[in-house]
C-alpha cells in the first residue's frame, strides 16, 4: 500500500497526501442527452462565512463579507453512485483509489479481517487503508453499491470529480458558488433551513448521533450515506448540503480572504488542498462541527475516502 499519510490535514477527510493536482485521464463529453436534475440560481450579493462562537477561526470561516456570484446551475443533489456508474461506462474512467489501490474507510464498517492491521493515520484512528475500497467496494473486499445506486459516489477524488466534469459539460463549483446555494435564501444562518438542529425534533440531515467514534444511535435513520434526496431540501431546492458527504469544491484552500475579490471568487491560483464543504454522516459536534453551512475543510485532489463526494454545476 503506498503513501499513507501520518497525519491528515483535517479530522474529517484523511489525506493520501499528495500535493498538486495530477491531470485527470482525459474524459470524452457526453453528448447522449443525459441531464442531471439542476435548480437554475438566479445569483446575487450574499454575506459569506460566519463569526459563530461554535465555528472555527483557525478555518478562515471568517470574516463575514459580501461576496456577488452570477447566476449557475447546480445539481440539486450530490452526483449518484448510479450516474457515476454510467460515466465510467462510457469513458472507461479508473478512479484514483482504484489506481492506487486503496482508500479510507470509516474503521466502524469493516469486519474484524479487514480491521485487523490496516493502517490508521495518526491522530484519525477510526480510518483504515483499505486495500480495494473504492466507489465499487465502498466497504473494500466483499461489499458493493448493490442497492445504494441513489446514494451519492465516495471514494472520488478531486481529480475523478473533475474527470466526470469534462464528460458532464460542468464543473465543480466555486466555494462561493457552493455556499450561496447551500445558504438557500437564507442570510446568516447557521444551518440551511436555519439556526436550530433539529427543529421541532426533526432530523434534518445525515451526521453522527451518540458518542463518536465508538457507537452511533443513528436517530436520523442512517450510519453511513443516505440517498441524495433523503430529508427536506432547502429554499433552493438542494438535498443534503450538510451532512451526508463532503463535497469538492473548484479552489484552491485558503484561509486568507483578504485579497480575495468580492464578485465570482475563485480562491488562490495554486495550492497544495481543494476546498470541501458541507460535512459529513461521520460529523459530531464533539469533534467535527463541519456540517454547518459556512464550515469548511480541504484536502489534497488525489485523496478520496466513504464520506467524499461531489456536486456540479453549469454556467447559464
Amino acid at each position: 500500500m503506498d503513501r499513507i499519510q501520518a497525519r491528515p490535514t483535517s479530522c474529517c477527510t484523511p489525506s493520501r497526501g499528495g500535493g498538486a493536482a495530477v491531470p485527470a485521464p482525459a474524459a470524452t463529453a457526453h453528448t447522449g442527452g443525459y441531464e442531471t436534475d439542476m435548480a437554475l440560481l438566479p445569483g446575487g450579493t450574499f454575506l459569506m462565512g460566519t463569526e459563530d462562537a461554535d465555528g472555527f477561526p483557525a478555518d478562515g470561516e471568517g470574516p463575514v463579507r459580501e461576496v456577488t456570484v452570477a447566476a449557475f446551475r447546480i445539481d440539486v443533489h450530490a452526483v449518484t453512485n448510479e450516474r457515476f456508474a454510467r460515466f465510467v461506462r462510457e469513458t472507461g474512467h479508473v478512479t484514483e483509489a482504484e489506481r492506487f489501490g486503496w482508500s479510507y474507510v470509516f474503521a466502524g464498517f469493516l469486519p474484524a479481517a479487514l480491521r485487523r492491521g490496516a493502517p490508521r493515520p495518526e491522530g484519525t484512528p477510526w480510518w483504515c487503508g483499505v486495500e480495494g475500497a473504492s466507489w465499487r467496494a465502498p466497504e473494500g473486499p466483499g461489499s458493493e453499491v448493490g442497492e445504494r445506486s441513489r446514494h451519492p459516489a465516495v471514494h472520488v477524488s478531486w481529480n475523478d470529480a473533475v474527470a466526470y466534469c469534462r464528460w458532464a459539460g460542468a464543473r465543480l463549483p466555486t466555494e462561493a458558488e457552493w455556499e450561496y446555494a447551500a445558504r438557500g435564501g437564507l442570510v446568516g444562518r447557521r444551518y440551511p433551513w436555519g439556526d436550530e438542529l433539529t427543529p421541532g425534533g426533526v432530523h434534518r440531515c445525515n451526521i453522527w448521533q451518540g458518542r463518536f467514534p465508538v457507537k452511533n444511535t443513528a436517530e436520523d435513520g442512517y450510519r453511513g450515506t443516505a440517498p441524495v434526496d433523503a430529508f427536506e431540501p432547502n429554499g433552493f431546492g438542494l438535498y443534503n448540503v450538510a451532512g451526508n458527504v463532503w463535497e469538492w469544491c473548484a479552489d484552491w484552500w485558503s484561509t486568507d480572504h483578504a485579497d480575495r475579490p468580492r464578485a465570482d471568487p475563485g480562491g488562490p491560483a495554486t495550492g497544495i488542498a481543494k476546498v470541501m464543504r458541507g460535512g459529513s454522516y461521520l460529523c459530531h459536534q464533539s469533534y467535527c462541527n463541519r456540517y454547518r453551512v459556512a464550515a469548511r475543510t480541504s484536502n489534497t485532489p488525489d485523496s478520496s475516502t466513504g464520506n467524499l463526494g461531489f456536486r456540479t454545476v453549469r454556467d447559464t
